[in-house]
């Protein structure tokens, strides 16, 4: 999927984890080598080209595809991974697929982990006894610093869409050019990352006119940095924000 991925395992369960995350790390090559747009070899890839119909896939494709069909119903068209006649879900599948290793790890035993997909982070449990996740959200305009902290336990998902790490890579469903709304991230909470994926996405390529719709969205926070050092956030992003 083009990015890293790291496990932080916390708990009674973290000492006898190996097999676990092994086997949640063997889903995610499996995801990889399945979705990957930057392997001419993949199944995405070879759908995409027609070398493939959807039927002769592995049945994970149509599952994320579906996925990407209700997002895009969803958000009125502003997450597309079908625009200009491509195929790229890029922006739902990596947080599916986080989404779905700590669910592995769960079953498995192991309650109290953290998930970091290339910036996008899917927590379940706490950090330690009591005490609840902290995570640092980046800020686009000053690298190396932190534009706000978020805290929460149990199921727990943070995905960031915008410029900072790889300038601007989401475009327009309706012109398939860059964004023109001066957003510079748009970061989502909540419980899954599936859905913080596909919506800070989506948001990003809205602009600022997402945040009625993400205020609408349940059980979903925001938070937006814009170009001019400004910001705004959902009426219930300050439960998790914290200062220091």
């Amino acid at each position: 999927m083009g990015t890293v991925f790291s496990f932080d395992i916390r708990g009674e369960g973290a000492a006898q984890a190996g097999a676990a995350v092994e086997a949640a790390a063997r889903w995610l090559h499996r995801v990889d080598a399945l979705f990957s747009t930057y392997k001419p070899g993949s199944e995405l890839s070879r759908l995409a080209r027609g070398e493939l119909t959807q039927a002769e896939c592995d049945p994970l494709i149509s599952e994320v595809l579906s996925l990407c069909e209700s997002a895009e119903a969803r958000s009125y068209g502003w997450f597309n991974a079908r625009y200009a006649g491509g195929l790229d879900p890029t922006g739902l599948v990596k947080g599916w697929a986080v989404e779905r290793a700590s669910l592995l790890l769960t079953a498995a035993g192991v309650p109290d982990t953290c998930i970091n997909g290339g910036g996008d982070i899917q927590l379940s449990g706490y950090r330690e006894p009591g005490r609840p996740w902290r995570i640092g959200i980046s800020d686009p305009l000053h690298p190396g610093r932190f534009v706000t902290v978020v805290e929460g336990a149990g199921e727990l998902a943070v995905a960031t869409s915008g410029t900072a790490e790889r300038g601007c890579h989401v475009l327009d469903p309706y012109t398939g050019a860059p964004p023109r709304h001066g957003l510079v991230s748009v970061t989502v909470l909540a419980r899954g990352l599936t859905a913080a994926d596909a919506w800070a996405t989506a948001a990003f390529s809205w602009g600022s006119g997402a945040r009625e719709w993400l205020e609408e969205l349940p059980d979903v926070e925001a938070f937006a940095v814009t170009a001019d050092g400004g910001t705004w956030c959902t009426a219930g992003f300050g439960q998790f924000a914290k200062v220091g």
